[in-house]
C-alpha cells in the first residue's frame, strides 16, 4: 500500500497503517521469535513511507515487547508466538488515545498503590527526593506561580520510591498527557493548590513513618477533588 504525504492529523493513520503492515510481513514470511525484520530502509520503500515513519512504527511495538532493535545489529521478533503477537497487534490498532477521564482513573489507580509501596520500601534517597518535590511545589504555590509540574514530579518521586520499575515506568509514560491536560481544563486552582501543600505534607509524613494504610488513605483525600472535577467536565 503506497502511503502519500503525512499530515500531523493523519500521523496515526500511517503509523498504524505500517504497524499492520509489519505484522502481515511477519505473517507472510512466516517469521519466527529471534528472526530479523528487513532494515528500516527496505521497509520504507516497501510501504512507501519515510524512514523516520517506519522507525516510529517499530518503536511503538518495541514499546509493547513484541519486537526488540539492536544497535548494530536490526530488528528482530521478539520471543512471542504468533497468536499473541497478532492478537496484541489488533488490540493496539484498536487503541484510541486516551482522554482525561481515563488519564485520571489510571493515575488514582496507580498511585493508591505505589504509595502504599513506598511506604514500605523507601529509602533515606527517596524521601530525600520526595521532599525536594514537595518544598519546590510549595515554594511555587506560595509564590502564586503554577506548579502543575512540581506536583506531579513530587508523585513520580514516590513512584520511584514504590520499587517497581513497572509503575514507574507507567507512570512516567503518562505524566506528559496528565500536564497537558491541566493545563487544557485549568484543573488545580489557587485554593486547591495551597490545599495541596497541606495534603502534600500528609502523603510525605505517612511514607517517612513507614504507614501504608495512612499513606494510601491520605492519597485518597488528595485525589478527592481532583475525581470530583474529572466527572464534572463535559
Amino acid at each position: 500500500m503506497k502511503i502519500e504525504a503525512i499530515s500531523l492529523g493523519d500521523n496515526k493513520e500511517i503509523q498504524n497503517q505500517i504497524i499492520a503492515n509489519i505484522r502481515d510481513l511477519i505473517n507472510y514470511k512466516n517469521l519466527e521469535p529471534g528472526d530479523k525484520l528487513p532494515s528500516e530502509r527496505m521497509l520504507a520503500e516497501k510501504f512507501g513511507v519515510t524512514r523516520s515513519n517506519v522507525r516510529d512504527a517499530i518503536q511503538k511495538l518495541e514499546f509493547y515487547g513484541l519486537l526488540k532493535s539492536i544497535p548494530q545489529s536490526g530488528t528482530f521478533v521478539e520471543n512471542i508466538g504468533v497468536i499473541a503477537l497478532n492478537g496484541m497487534i489488533e488490540y493496539i490498532l484498536d487503541l484510541e488515545e486516551p482522554d482525561f477521564k481515563s488519564l485520571v482513573e489510571t493515575r488514582i489507580l496507580l498511585e493508591l498503590k505505589t504509595v502504599r509501596l513506598a511506604s514500605l520500601r523507601r529509602t533515606d534517597k527517596d524521601l530525600k527526593k520526595i521532599k525536594e518535590s514537595l518544598d519546590a511545589y510549595e515554594t511555587k504555590v506560595l509564590s502564586g506561580k503554577d506548579a502543575v509540574q512540581e506536583d506531579l514530579l513530587f508523585h513520580l518521586a514516590i513512584a520511584k520510591a514504590s520499587g517497581n520499575s513497572s509503575i514507574n515506568a507507567l507512570m512516567l509514560s503518562i505524566t506528559p498527557k496528565i500536564i497537558v491536560n491541566f493545563n487544557k481544563y485549568h484543573v488545580c486552582d489557587k485554593n486547591q493548590a495551597f490545599i495541596g501543600i497541606q495534603e502534600h505534607k500528609d502523603i510525605y509524613e505517612a511514607i517517612e513513618t513507614q504507614k501504608p494504610a495512612l499513606a494510601k488513605e491520605k492519597m485518597k483525600v488528595h485525589f478527592k477533588a481532583l475525581y470530583q472535577y474529572c466527572y464534572n467536565v463535559q
